[in-house]
């Protein structure tokens, strides 16, 4: 084989807050094992929970942007998010991984990562509500703010699929792992 053809995808995962990325996330990676989930570097204090990162102040943050520690870097409500520049050699490598993202860093990433993927998790504005104040890290102002953000469309050119997260997260799990599968079974054989 060839290198391209055994070039690995970075899925971008995108969505509102409070829709459920993390959990979904949980569920296609243990039903697809094979997918490397990249763990993200945060400026947030590291015992708010949630997905696993790594927590670093924002002059570490800053410092690793400065010195190319990030393929991808962001700022989203009041927090600085970094995708590890090692996530490249290992799509290079073949490696399918799954990220969580901000629909602003898309077109950032597409222009890094061939065979880019987008998924896109929705859910209604009373699910998001319901999910905001559950986990109890943000407060009211801070929740009005984010589901203000969930509206936001996604840059046309991209690679996208998409899944609603309303029902049993089971059923969100099993549609978003069938549509990958398909997706990746259909690229893998483009490049044979």
């Amino acid at each position: 084989m060839t290198s391209s053809e055994t070039y690995g995808r970075l899925i971008a995962v995108v969505g509102p807050s409070g829709v459920g990325k993390d959990s979904v996330m949980g569920g296609i990676c243990a039903a697809a094992p094979d997918l490397h989930r990249v763990k993200r570097v945060i400026t947030r204090a590291p015992e708010l929970g949630g997905e696993d990162y790594q927590a670093v102040s924002v002059d570490e943050f800053d410092t690793m942007a400065a010195n190319g520690a990030f393929a991808v870097h962001w700022g989203a409500h009041d927090l600085r998010y970094g995708i590890p520049t090692e996530i490249k050699q290992k799509v290079a490598s073949g490696t399918n991984c799954l990220a969580n993202f901000s629909r602003k860093a898309l077109s950032d990433a597409a222009a890094i990562f061939p065979h880019f993927l987008v998924l896109n998790i929705t859910a209604t504005p009373d699910t998001l509500a319901k999910r905001l104040a559950a986990r109890g890290r943000e407060t009211d102002d801070q929740i009005a703010k984010r589901l203000a953000q969930a509206v936001k469309s996604l840059p046309d050119d991209l690679d996208v699929v998409h899944i609603s997260n309303d029902g049993p997260l089971e059923e969100t799990v099993a549609s978003a792992c069938e549509l990958l599968k398909s997706d990746l079974k259909l690229r893998s054989e483009a490049t044979l």
